[in-house]
Parts: structure tokens; C-alpha cells; sequence
């Protein structure tokens, strides 16, 4: 599945505004290049007529709670094409119950679609570094893909497309800063590849 509209506007030249809605990882914690760099340069290279206006939403630490409180004033006041909505360590090492996660992450989501005609693309976080924590953090993104095939939403698999990366030789220390969550530049670069692929 793919945001058809967005990606009908891109290659037509007709202006776009994609917000991204998330933590640290939209943000791009710690690093000179985040996900969201790297992923407009590959919308640059894809979409030569494309007049895009990409906005960051990212805030370090926040929630798919603080997400919900956030969405007027970060999300719908920009009246974008297209949100990308990433949450889920934060939800995970803070205690909330992937139930909880999965009813906030609703709420952002049918909020965006009463108030808005935007297209939605949720966004996974990183794999982790043992069996023991990715079995954990992935039965969050697991909500997310039920909400994908309830609302019939695009799912950009990042913790896959890490995983599939680290099967084929990458070193996921290399990904990785010293806290072993926080993407690296490299890690980001990973990121937006991973994005690209539902455009």
C-alpha cells in the first residue's frame, strides 16, 4: 500500500506538505543528518518536479500520548498531504501497555482523518540489539500493523529493513550510538530508505 495522492502531487509538482509526527528518532537525536534529511533528499532525487515542504515534529522523549496532545497544533494546523507518525520505544521502556499504545495511535489517526483529507503513513522504530528486546518493542509494532489493515494505511517497516541489513552484513553497532537505541547517521540513512519504500 502506498499514499497514492502524495505521490500523484510529487511527481506532478504540485506543492506537498508532509509532516512527521514522533520521538527522537523523527527528531533525529544527537546527529548531524536525521532520517527525515536523508529521506528528503531521496524524495529530491525520485520527484525532480516536486515542491515539497517537509516538517519536523519530532520531540526526544515524547509519546504516542503527547502525540495526541500535539496533533492540532503541530499536525493539522499545517493542512499536510501526507503524515508520517512514528512512536513506540518511548510507549515500550515507559511502562504503557501495547493496548494503550494501540488506543493513542488511534486517536492520532482518526483524528487526522475527521479533521483532514491526509494521507497516514505509520512509521515503525529500530530493532533493538537482543532477541529478548526486539521481542518486546515488536509487540508494539504489531499494533500498528492491525491499525494499518484497519484503516488501510501504508506501514513503513524500519525494524525489518534493519534486521534484513544486519542478515546481509551490517554491523549493528554501526547503527547504533552508545545508548544502543539512538540511531547513527548510518542508522538514519537506513531510516529513509526504509520510508522510501512505501513512495
Amino acid at each position: 500500500m502506498k499514499p497514492d495522492k502524495t505521490i500523484e502531487k510529487l511527481l506532478s509538482g504540485t506543492p506537498v506538505v508532509i509532516v512527521a509526527l514522533g520521538d527522537s528518532l523523527t527528531y533525529g537525536w544527537m546527529v548531524s543528518k536525521g532520517y527525515l534529511d536523508y529521506f528528503k533528499e531521496k524524495i529530491y532525487d525520485k520527484f525532480p518536479e516536486r515542491k515539497l515542504n517537509l516538517i519536523n515534529k519530532g520531540i526526544p522523549g515524547d509519546t504516542s500520548q503527547g502525540g495526541i496532545h500535539r496533533l492540532r497544533g503541530d499536525v493539522l494546523r499545517y493542512e499536510p498531504n501526507c503524515v508520517l507518525l512514528q512512536f513506540a520505544l518511548n510507549d515500550a521502556f515507559a511502562g504503557y501497555s501495547p493496548e494503550l499504545f494501540k488506543s493513542n495511535i488511534e486517536e492520532i489517526i482518526t483524528g487526522i482523518k475527521e479533521s483532514s483529507n491526509s494521507e497516514i503513513i505509520l512509521v515503525s522504530s529500530v530493532c533493538l540489539g537482543s532477541d529478548r528486546e526486539n521481542a518486546f518493542i515488536e509487540v508494539f509494532y504489531s499494533q500498528l500493523e492491525e491499525l494499518a489493515r484497519r484503516y488501510e494505511l501504508p506501514v513503513a517497516r524500519v525494524h525489518e529493513y534493519w534486521k534484513k541489513k544486519i542478515s546481509e552484513g551490517v554491523d549493528f553497532k554501526s547503527l547504533v550510538q552508545s545508548d544502543f537505541v539512538h540511531p547513527t547517521s548510518e542508522g538514519y540513512r537506513l531510516m529513509a530508505e526504509a520510508v522510501m519504500e512505501v513512495f
